[in-house]
């Protein structure tokens, strides 16, 4: 197939989804025309207009920043319908409704070109059944996409072909979806709710059945049914609120009227409590009020015995809790087997019922044990997917645990295993995936796509990856390099918990840095996320506690050393950035030659949360941006530019996408924003070899930075004079923000001062030293280590 050019996208209907898979598509720098009905009054893109405007309100937000709503153009269906012969994919997403969807294809097809790709995002309908709606030209060029709520999110999507889709249109979508939306594919079978909704529907079914069976509360099986597990937080029910009630009905009514013959078709309706809440209105987050309410600042859920809302209050009990901490997932599972709290009893019953109807319906449902396990982690948030989750608790045993129990009479079908499910020793091996249709093991596909990933999330049995050879470490980092990419341009992984930045990383960066000045043409830093949560504050706060300032005032200079190694390196340095790069993993952000960032990657310089200011460079970082640009505009006046980095670290702003790290000033335009995050380190080893290719030559130490001195700071204290009196920060909040003003305007110096790289850093490290010695910071410290929040003191 040649090249697959996507350069403008319809997405019809502006609903939830719709809108924010037009949202997407415009963070990824694609034109978007968002269609919907004329409105009966008004303007006649309203219905559009205000699902634009309500993007800018969701939370999370799907916009990765707020410029991009530029790129979605409002249309509609009366006016506008020749505008889709501009698109290159037409994507459906109205109601799930077959006799809409139909009307609607007939409505469009005639204005879609027979060189674009028509997909509908339907949840769970027959899409041969819709395709059956087009003419016989389009049905090559058609096929399901469901993105899962959110879709900036959220990774999965499946593909669905019909009999008639063009295969390789197919694998040039999954091409487009993976690296440019950075999407996780899986390809279903047209069979209803397709694999995650299939599996996932049923999974919050038995949850259910089991609930009412066992006479648990709603708020006690969220808490077992969630992080204690492997779940989300949100857990079962709490997931049924964020979702509807009215989405999660017409889901498993979708289950009752299109399966029939499924063994477990008895259990596929909604209980009474359900379709009660669902007749008063009360559909969960959108009414805020379903399973769970808020009154005042109390959360509140329905106990369906007393037919009324109380606190809730559910936990784990003590017996049930020891038995999760189990590291060993066969004694674990035995150990619910055996257990005679209905606690225990409820998880190995939802575990056995989901672990039972995957077997069964395998063949049915997808290609290989891979996908489901896939499409359950990437579009539910489970840790592990259901046949792993077996396969892990050892997988004969659970198979003869789970039969006896359908012998017995006490699992939700009496359908027996298949005959495979005894025959092997588990579903994921090296060579693939067991294929229940095919009764063999089937590899991955191998799209070229794939190759980009050089570290792709994989299934629990599957060939260990390539972890690279050493060539040296210490307790804080190893640097190591890929013999099959290349070979002269090392990669440096930190190996402290969370990746927090001690002293045996700092010594380790500099070490690592010479050593590929040395022997290397380039230098990756790259680990899994987070990139970098800062500094490691528990040993800070123990040398607080132990009066060591000196040794204190001396690892700030050594982290300052390691920045400006980085920023100094005789090779370039490139920093591939995924997930929470905070405090000092921002500065190692910003004085990296180069940034290749995952577009969820939130980055911020938020030491003003424990008391202190960025002192690891971060603010001479800001210091020689504003000099740079006010040496660009005229007048030359600095302080404008200080100003908003001023606000950007007073306020402790993390930004909420690699988009908005670049308009913060933490990355810059030039940088590389990469949709998939498994995609980063490839792309990083290939930037980091183009830069030595054009012979990179690191920046020279500045000696004449012009600077905002005393007048940005007293200018900077007006604006908090302000905040303090209105009671938004308070007398600390004051002390710690005045600091980082002082430090950002280059210290107690004359306006428009000149002074060098070397005396901002020593600004910033007296500053940062001093509130150390403060009460008031070390408290702050020690309660973001015990709580994990910020205290305001």
């Amino acid at each position: 197939m040649s090249n697959f050019i996507i350069r403008k996208v319809a997405v019809l209907g502006a609903g939830v989804m719709g809108a924010q898979i037009a949202a997407h598509c415009a963070n990824a720098d694609v034109a978007v025309l968002l269609f919907d009905l004329p409105a009966k009054e008004g303007k006649p893109n309203a219905i559009v207009d205000k699902a634009l405007a309500g993007l800018k309100k969701l939370d999370p937000a799907p916009l990765a920043a707020k410029d991009r709503l530029a790129f979605i153009e409002a249309a509609n269906y009366g006016a506008d319908l020749e505008k889709l012969r501009e698109c290159d994919l037409v994507i459906e997403a109205i109601a799930e409704k077959m006799e809409w969807k139909r009307e609607l294809f007939a409505k469009v097809a005639p204005f879609i070109r027979p060189d674009a790709v028509f997909a509908s995002n339907t949840s769970g309908l027959s899409i041969n059944a819709l395709a059956e709606a087009l003419p016989a030209e389009l049905r090559g060029r058609f096929c399901g996409i469901h993105f899962f709520n959110p879709p900036r999110y959220m990774p999965l999507v499946e593909l669905i072909a019909t009999g008639d889709t063009e295969p390789a249109m197919l694998d040039a979508l999954e091409t487009w979806l993976t690296t440019r939306l950075g999407k996780s594919i899986v390809r279903a079978k047209d069979t209803p709710n397709f694999v995650a909704n299939r599996v996932g529907v049923f999974s919050i079914l038995a949850v259910m059945h089991h609930t009412a069976r066992l006479g648990l509360g709603f708020d006690e099986v969220d808490a077992l049914t969630g992080p204690a597990i492997g779940r989300p937080k949100s857990a079962t029910y709490r997931t049924a609120d964020v979702v509807g009630l009215d989405t999660l009905a017409h889901v498993i009514g979708t289950m009752q009227a299109t399966l029939p013959n499924d063994p477990w078709h008895a259990h596929f309706k909604q209980p009474a409590w359900l379709s009660a809440l669902i007749s008063q209105g009360a559909l969960g987050q959108k009414t805020r009020v379903g399973i769970y309410r808020k009154e005042g600042k109390t959360i509140q859920v329905l106990d369906v015995a007393q037919q009324a809302y109380r606190p809730s209050a559910g936990e784990v009990a003590p017996e049930v809790a020891a038995i999760l901490k189990n590291r060993n997932p066969a004694e674990r599972f035995r150990q619910l087997r055996e257990s005679e709290h209905p606690q225990g009893q409820f998880l190995w019953a939802i575990f056995r019922d989901v672990f039972h109807y995957c077997a069964v319906h395998l063949a049915d449902i997808a290609d290989n044990a891979r996908d489901v396990d896939l499409a359950m982690r990437w579009g539910f948030g489970w840790a592990q997917g259901p046949f792993e989750t077996w396969q892990a608790a050892g997988w004969n045993e659970i198979a003869q645990a789970v039969a006896a129990d359908v012998e017995a009479g006490r699992a939700m079908s009496d359908a027996r295993l298949p005959a495979w499910v005894f025959e092997l020793r588990g579903v994921h091996e090296p060579t693939g995936s067991w294929s229940a249709a095919e009764n063999m093991l089937e590899p991955r596909i191998d799209l070229p796509v794939y190759r980009r990933q050089l570290y792709p999330d994989q299934v629990l049995g599957e060939a260990a990856p390539d972890r690279g050879e050493t060539l040296w470490e210490n307790d804080g980092v190893r640097l190591w390099r890929r013999a099959d990419q290349d070979r002269r341009i090392g990669i440096l992984s930190f190996k402290s918990k969370m990746h927090a930045i001690g002293s045996e990383v700092l010594d380790g960066l500099i070490e690592a840095v010479a050593r590929a000045e040395r022997d290397l043409d380039g230098l990756v830093l790259w680990h899994e996320a987070p990139f970098a949560v800062g500094a490691n504050l528990q040993q800070v706060a123990e040398a607080c506690k132990a009066g060591q300032f000196d040794m204190l005032e001396k690892t700030v200079a050594q982290f300052q050393r390691a920045s400006m190694t980085l920023k100094h390196a005789q090779v370039p340095v490139v920093a591939a950035v995924q997930g929470m790069a905070l405090g000092g993993g921002c500065e190692f952000v910003m004085h990296s030659a180069h940034r290749v960032m995952a577009l969820e990657s939130y980055v911020g310089l938020v030491e003003v949360g424990v008391g202190l200011i960025p002192a690891g460079g971060g603010s001479k970082e800001f210091a020689l941006q504003a000099h740079r640009m006010a040496q660009r505009a005229a007048g030359g006046d600095v302080f404008p530019y200080i100003q908003t980095s001023f606000q950007t670290v007073a306020m402790a702003t993390v930004a909420k996408s690699a988009v908005e790290a670049v308009q913060l000033g933490f990355a810059k335009p030039s940088d590389d924003v990469l949709f998939n995050a498994n995609e980063i380190l490839y792309a990083a080893i290939r930037r980091a070899r183009a830069m030595a290719e054009a012979g990179y030559r690191p920046p020279l130490i500045e000696r004449a930075v012009t600077v905002a001195g005393r007048n940005g700071i007293a200018t900077c204290e007006m604006m908090l004079v302000n905040m303090r009196e209105g009671g938004f920060i308070s007398a600390y909040d004051y002390r710690v923000a005045k600091a980082a003003a002082t430090a950002l305007c280059g210290g107690e110096v004359e306006s428009s001062a000149r002074v060098s790289e070397e005396w901002l850093l020593d600004v910033e490290r007296a500053l940062f030293v001093e509130l150390l010695k403060e009460e008031k910071t070390q408290q702050r410290i020690v309660h973001m280590l015990e709580t994990g929040k910020p205290l305001r003191n």
